[in-house]
């Protein structure tokens, strides 16, 4: 904490608006004249003021309190996040009209929330941070009107919507109007599905119909031990199922990026999370009209990797990491994992490949042998739906026995689950290439982009095995214990190799795994001109 208090503390002094007069920040210093009349000026000297309040926020004894939880404030979040001088606020005089409970007299320029539109290297993104220093952060009807207009402008010219969530809840002084507030975001999340980005930033509690928006956009960050989100709180919890449990334990960064899969990544404090959010930001499109973003890269496309030759282990059943296999393909080994916690027997995040955006899938034949559970095939199925979305090619490394078995899976739904992930990977019209790198057993291979989903490009290593099961299951229903073990080899021979897939035309070649860069980099640049759309429909019914 004290490392953290130390940066919040160098930038409140070096680089923040806070604490600097709001006159530096208006246009131009109005002078007197001798045409200019008084009450002009006097207009003019409010519109300072109400600027320098609204950038004080609660205060500064809230502010000092904001800091020593480890926070930073609504503005200099965001002042961290964007480009240099890039900001562009909306709504500053924006104040609530509650008047129940004498809040009349309790108003703050802006309200509760800081809106307006910032650059990301470059880029034009759009922002919403709520201010906890003012009513706790909680939502009025005019901090809701604020997100909203934002959220209406990123629509309107197609860029990212970042939402920097820290806010008490609904403002209970103002009743359904709040909830209208609520509900009004959550129309204009749907809306903006699958047309714009959307990013959630959870960097203090977000409770009760709060927690819907951020459920509603593409992925949802956390700040460890000062973010929580929950449905109810801890109190109403001990109430009606007479448990203890924490807010932390019920809904920190921990609890939703390993145990609930509701978040896709955890940042040790606000400054690691907003320079995070800068590099995420980097490998999305603006919107779902543009291509994956093409960034000059240093890394030769076709650079050979003769190191990952041998990560895969001769004996079929050892484990090996699939993410030594990722880092050695793409550009400079940089992969943005996502929900790295959470079902760890499959990976998903971003790279790069010459320079262009890819979204990776692999299973992870470390932890579970890499089979697919229902866990996994939701996290890579809303995964791949957020690529097709917008428009990032789809890059699978597949080493799976299949999905699975026990009665805790089929009874939480494996069946449909599992659908999930087919359902994504056969409604996708991006670009498709996928990898056997060594098992792909049974209907765990269909699922995972297999050629049969219009799979653009599938390859095979040396070392893969295509088959409905494994050797030793296959033998015992074939012969049923017939010579087992002379009948396994024979098995072997015959189908734990990749000749009887490529035989089939089911894949495109067997390349050794050293040419996997070359080879993808080059088929990414042919197929950058891909054009393949769906029959027309209102919307799929996919297996929710």
């Amino acid at each position: 904490m004290s490392a953290l208090q130390n940066c919040v503390n160098f930038l409140c002094r070096n680089s923040l608006r806070l604490q600097l007069p709001a006159s530096q920040y208006v246009s131009q210093r109005w002078q007197s004249s001798a045409d200019t009349s008084a009450h002009t000026l006097a207009v003019r000297q409010k519109i300072i003021d109400k600027k320098e309040k609204a950038l004080q926020g609660g205060g500064d004894k809230r502010i000092q309190t904001q800091h020593k939880k480890g926070k930073l404030t609504a503005r200099e979040r965001i002042n961290l996040l964007s480009d240099p001088g890039s900001f562009c606020e909306y709504d500053m005089f924006m104040e609530h009209d509650c008047y129940n409970f004498n809040m009349q007299n309790q108003k703050y320029p802006g309200d509760s929330v800081v809106t307006g539109r910032i650059k990301i290297y470059g880029r034009t993104c759009f922002v919403f941070s709520q201010d906890f220093t003012v009513f706790g952060g909680s939502l009025s009807y005019a901090h809701a009107r604020k997100i909203c207009k934002v959220m209406d402008q990123a629509m309107l010219v197609g860029a990212p919507l970042i939402g920097l969530n820290d806010s008490g809840g609904a403002r209970i002084q103002e009743g359904v109007a709040s909830l209208a507030g609520y509900a009004d975001i959550f129309q204009r999340n749907v809306m903006a599905s699958g047309v714009i980005p959307q990013i959630s930033m959870i960097m203090g509690p977000c409770a009760g119909g709060a927690v819907y928006s951020p459920a509603l956009t593409d992925f949802t960050f956390m700040v460890k031990d000062t973010s929580y989100m929950f449905i109810t709180g801890p109190d109403v919890v001990k109430a009606v199922t007479n448990e203890d449990v924490t807010q932390e334990e019920l809904g920190g960064a921990k609890t939703h990026n390993s145990v609930s899969g509701v978040a896709q990544g955890a940042f040790e404090n606000d400054v690691e999370a907003m320079l995070q959010l800068r590099e995420f930001l980097n490998y999305l499109p603006m919107s779902n009209r543009d291509q994956a973003p093409i960034r000059r890269s240093d890394d030769p496309p076709d650079r050979l990797v003769p190191a990952i030759d041998s990560v895969v282990p001769l004996e079929s059943t050892a484990a090996y990491d699939m993410k030594e296999i990722i880092y050695g393909i793409v550009d400079e080994r940089d992969f943005f994992e996502t929900s790295a916690t959470y079902a760890k027997n499959i990976l998903t995040g971003f790279a790069r490949m010459n320079g262009r955006t890819v979204g990776i899938i692999a299973n992870q034949p470390k932890v579970a042998a890499g089979c697919l559970d229902i866990n996994a095939s939701v996290k890579a199925a809303r995964f791949v739906r957020f690529c097709d979305s917008f428009n990032v090619p789809i890059l699978t490394f597949v080493d799976v026995p299949g999905f699975l078995p026990g009665t805790s899976q089929e009874y939480g739904g494996i069946i449909r689950h599992g659908a999930k992930l087919l359902y994504a990977y056969a409604e996708a019209t991006v670009p498709k290439i996928t990898v056997i790198t060594r098992k792909a057993y049974g209907g765990a291979y269909i699922v995972m982009a297999s050629k049969h989903f219009r799979g653009d490009v599938n390859y095979c290593w040396p070392t893969a095995e295509v088959a409905v099961m494994g050797a030793k299951g296959a033998v015992q229903i074939i012969f049923r214990g017939k010579d087992a073990e002379q009948q396994e080899e024979n098995y072997i021979e015959q189908f734990a190799n990749p000749f009887p897939t490529a035989a089939k035309g089911y894949v495109d070649d067997i390349i050794e795994p050293n040419t996997t860069r070359k080879r993808i980099c080059a088929d990414l640049e042919v197929l950058s001109r891909k054009k393949l759309e769906n029959p027309w429909k209102k919307h799929g019914n996919i297996p929710l």
